[in-house]
């Protein structure tokens, strides 16, 4: 007997985003939850509705008056109403319903009356935000946030303390910045902090101050010293550090014109960096990076057909802009992207794009027993190109030469790594570090930018995926958009 092929099932589609004419009732405007009940059974519900009279928007706006869930909590429903709020900028005070007043009205015909057995039980808002996890990698942060001028003032106070040398004090504000980032709306008065994770007392005394008077005198101060400007601006030349920085200042260096004429000795990465001091400090466009992006995989494909290029950093966390580029390069099969990098970056130094490099070899090898790694150093250990590519543009900065120098990051990560190097290049830096920090902490394992080992049983944890790392942590998985912590 012939064997015949099953049909494949069809996936029910989502509702359409937006709403479908006023129906029969004009002053009720229905959002069903997806969360628990499922595209499939959202999308029939949907179709239900709208063929006894019922408008149903797709996603979350201001004109909804009636927010439906099913087997979800009144807490969950609120906050997830909070993040909708956030992303589409608009305000509403929705009923939250259970399922069951959505089936009585279905059966009456008509929106039946709300009574108290119909609406969801939520808690006082404000304890909510009591509620945040400790972790950074816990929690989901968008890369828009509502308290904005607070994060600036802590992650200036961050950055000084950084050049200072006080790493503990610079994690201390870079901690308290990212639970405000995090919070679900404007914080508009110290009391509604209460006794959140991550924030001292010396950040509460800062926010405190911009909260009442709109700007922190210390902040300010800190602006306007000799120092912490003088930092900023040498910290901003390619392949300069804290301590570099901070040497250059003791020696009574102040601004760019006195590297030059005081014949200070740079490194060949410090030279180029000098050279294109403006063009590397100009903000780097989502197009710019993704045409780069292209102009590498072309590269790649001439050598190794098969092979991918991936844009990580924050561009892949949904950023316009940033300040350099960062591509991971790979092959599905293992061994075969041995040797790539250098006929890629030879090649394109051949055809005049690139203004500077300098590569190093893979030095990473699996041990038994790992140790936890230190900040972002262990993502050096790949094969590697530091470079500066040079990008043609016909306006903006550079356009009278007709060209601008981009900075470039080209990593090269075997496929069995390759979801961890995903990871630790999407950052941001503070998630990566809280996402490790978490993987000691609390289940005693390491991870790295390579792997990620289980120290109680003495075993490396294999991974597809970021998802599978994400489930090996016992964590819920954060996308990219929403790790700008």
């Amino acid at each position: 007997m012939a064997l015949v092929p099953l049909k494949r099932r069809r996936r029910a589609p989502s509702p359409p985003a937006g709403p479908l004419g006023a129906g029969r009732f004009p002053a009720v405007v229905l959002c069903l939850v997806e969360k628990r009940m499922g595209a499939s059974r959202r999308a029939f519900l949907t179709q239900l509705a709208r063929a006894k009279g019922f408008r149903v928007d797709g996603a979350y706006s201001a004109a909804v008056t009636h927010v439906v869930s099913e087997q979800n909590s009144g807490n969950e429903v609120a906050r997830w109403l909070e993040q909708q709020r956030e992303e589409c900028g608009s305000g509403g005070d929705p009923a939250l319903l259970d399922i069951s007043w959505f089936t009585e009205s279905m059966g009456a015909g008509r929106p039946v009356e709300i009574e108290s057995r119909h609406r969801l039980r939520v808690t006082a808002l404000a304890p909510l935000r009591q509620q945040m996890a400790p972790y950074a990698c816990q929690r989901r942060t968008p890369l828009l946030h509502s308290n904005q001028p607070l994060t600036e003032v802590l992650e200036t106070l961050a950055e000084e303390a950084s050049f200072s040398g006080s790493e503990g004090r610079s994690l201390a504000f870079t901690r308290a910045a990212s639970v405000l980032k995090a919070l679900p709306g404007r914080l508009s008065a110290l009391e509604e902090l209460g006794p959140l994770p991550g924030i001292g007392e010396h950040s509460r005394r800062v926010i405190q101050d911009v909260l009442e008077d709109g700007v922190s005198v210390e902040v300010e101060r800190v602006k306007l010293s000799e120092r912490y400007r003088t930092m900023k601006l040498f910290t901003r030349i390619f392949g300069v550090g804290v301590r570099t920085a901070s040497r250059w200042y003791q020696e009574g260096l102040r601004t760019l014109v006195d590297l030059q004429e005081r014949n200070t000795k740079l490194t060949r990465q410090q030279q180029a960096g000098l050279r294109h001091y403006e063009d590397l400090n100009t903000p780097v466009e989502r197009g710019e990076a993704e045409f780069i992006g292209q102009m590498v995989q072309e590269a790649v494909q001439r050598f190794l057909p098969g092979a991918s290029v991936t844009l990580a950093g924050g561009f892949r966390r949904g950023k316009p802009h940033g300040h350099d580029i960062d591509l991971l390069l790979t092959h599905p099969e293992a061994g075969r992207e041995a040797g790539l990098l250098s006929r890629v970056v030879s090649w394109l130094d051949s055809q005049g794009l690139i203004l500077y490099q300098h590569s190093q070899e893979n030095s990473f090898t699996l041990h038994e027993s790992p140790e936890a790694p230190g900040g972002r150093d262990l993502l050096d250990r790949f094969e590697r190109c530091f470079s500066i590519f040079r990008l043609e543009v016909r306006g903006g900065p550079g356009a009278a030469r007709g060209w601008k120098a981009v900075r470039v990051d080209l990593v090269v990560a075997p496929v069995s790594q390759f979801p961890f190097a995903l990871l630790g290049w999407t950052g941001s830096r503070h998630f990566e570090r809280e996402l490790r920090r978490f993987a000691g902490h609390e289940r005693k394992m390491v991870l790295n930018s390579h792997t990620l080992y289980d120290t109680r049983r003495n075993l490396f944890l294999p991974a597809a995926s970021e998802e599978e790392i994400f489930q090996h942590l016992g964590l819920e998985y954060v996308p990219p958009a929403q790790r700008n912590a």
